[in-house]
């Protein structure tokens, strides 16, 4: 069998040494190269990471009260009241034809509110000024007889006197003129009474008109137009007996109930500090008006109304408040210029007899030492050391040093 040469050359191994490679496997490559990202990586991490502290912080709040060292000697719950408001209503029972009035609406005293139907009053009053003007034409065309009667008197009067008519006619000329002289002093008193039927009238169709007692806002409406109204309950509950509830603004004030084994420790004029349940960290300053002089058998508590020393847009009647009686009697007030300010218990630290707090300002802390007043409710008066809008650091955090680098940890 003959064999093809190229054949048997193709069937041949090679046994010729295989290349050297200068470089490793490209796996090999791969891991070298992870490992190395992984470590600059790591480096950079550790130079560029952020070493600031976490720490939560509060704002220092002004006390509003200037500031004074005196303590608190009783705790009190109440709310704000209106001593003057009112509940509008009409004066006779009608139907409403007009109302001009919405809730938080501004008055002024006598401005109209609402005005009823006049449907059956005005033409009263029309026919009212009809009879006094029919009354006193009657009054002037007496008066005209009356002056002719009392000429053709003086005349007869003279004629007799000439002996040119008889003494019957003279009679009769004087009964002429005092038969129109009474007839005059009828018609005056028709025209008085005229007069006061015209009164009478116009009174009613003012009642018609309903208008504010007082200066002040409305707080209610509680009618509406077409309903009618009654100063008195009548017609079951289809017949509304107010239109509307003015609150004088400016006799807010607080009324609080006191224990009456602590009522001792409430005098006229006392220094309080009033905090609206609507705004926790807004003191308000105020003091006692009076103590009103009964107590609550059932409660066993006594009523004590307390003034706003100033008025705000904020305080609104039926508003909930919490009062703080102080005793400032031998008390030091703080010189005026530096009110004090409020803030956390848990923000004022104390070493060796110091009292302080940490101050956050752009982005680090300083440790600012401050003299304070007193504590209450949670809360520590600073009056030296610290302005009202600085921001503190609100707990203790590890680590804390003049000038380090903190951030503000997000509240959950």
């Amino acid at each position: 069998m003959a064999f093809d040469q190229n054949t048997l050359e193709s069937l041949r191994i090679d046994r010729s040494p295989e290349p050297q490679d200068g470089g490793s496997s490209p796996i090999y490559k791969w891991l070298i190269g992870a490992v190395l990202i992984l470590a600059v990586a790591a480096a950079a991490y550790a130079l560029l990471r952020d070493k600031s502290i976490e720490v939560q912080t509060v704002t220092a709040v002004a006390t509003g009260n200037g500031g004074s060292s005196a303590t608190a000697v009783l705790n009190a719950s109440g709310y704000v009241v209106a001593r003057r408001q009112a509940t509008v209503s009409a004066k006779v029972t009608g139907k409403i034809a007009e109302l001009h009035i919405e809730e938080g609406m501004e008055v002024k005293e006598g401005q109209l509110l609402a005005r009823l139907d006049d449907t059956t009053a005005r033409p009263m009053y029309d026919l009212a000024l009809r009879q006094l003007e029919a009354a006193r034409t009657e009054l002037g065309e007496v008066e005209v007889r009356l002056a002719e009667a009392e000429r053709n008197l003086r005349r007869t009067a003279q004629l007799r006197e000439d002996k040119l008519v008889s003494e019957a006619q003279l009679d009769q000329a004087q009964s002429e003129v005092a038969a129109l002289r009474a007839r005059l002093e009828a018609a005056r008193s028709q025209v008085k009474v005229a007069e006061g039927t015209v009164r009478v009238r116009a009174q009613d169709l003012d009642d018609l008109l309903v208008r504010a007692p007082f200066d002040g806002v409305i707080v209610s409406k509680d009618a509406q137009p077409g309903e009618i109204v009654s100063p008195m309950s009548a017609g079951g509950g289809f017949t509304r007996t107010g239109i509307a509830t003015i609150v004088d603004m400016s006799s807010r004030e607080i009324e609080v109930d006191v224990n009456e084994a602590f009522i001792n420790r409430v005098r006229p004029n006392q220094r309080t500090e009033a905090v609206l349940d609507a705004y926790p960290d807004w003191v308000i300053p105020s003091h006692v008006i009076n103590v009103v002089p009964t107590a609550d058998r059932q409660k066993a508590t006594v009523r004590v109304r307390i003034a706003f020393d100033e008025l705000d847009p904020r305080i609104l009647p039926q508003m909930g408040v919490k009062v703080t009686f102080l005793d400032d009697r031998g008390q030091e007030v703080q010189a005026p210029g530096r009110p004090a300010v409020r803030v956390p218990s848990s923000a004022v630290f104390e070493q060796g007899g110091t009292r302080y707090v940490w101050r956050v300002r752009d982005g680090e802390v300083e440790r600012v030492a401050v003299r304070t007043a007193g504590e209450r409710d949670g809360q520590v008066e600073v009056i030296a050391g610290l302005n009202a809008g600085d921001t503190i650091v609100a707990k203790p955090v590890e680590g804390l040093a003049p000038g380090a680098s903190v951030k503000v940890a997000d509240r959950k």
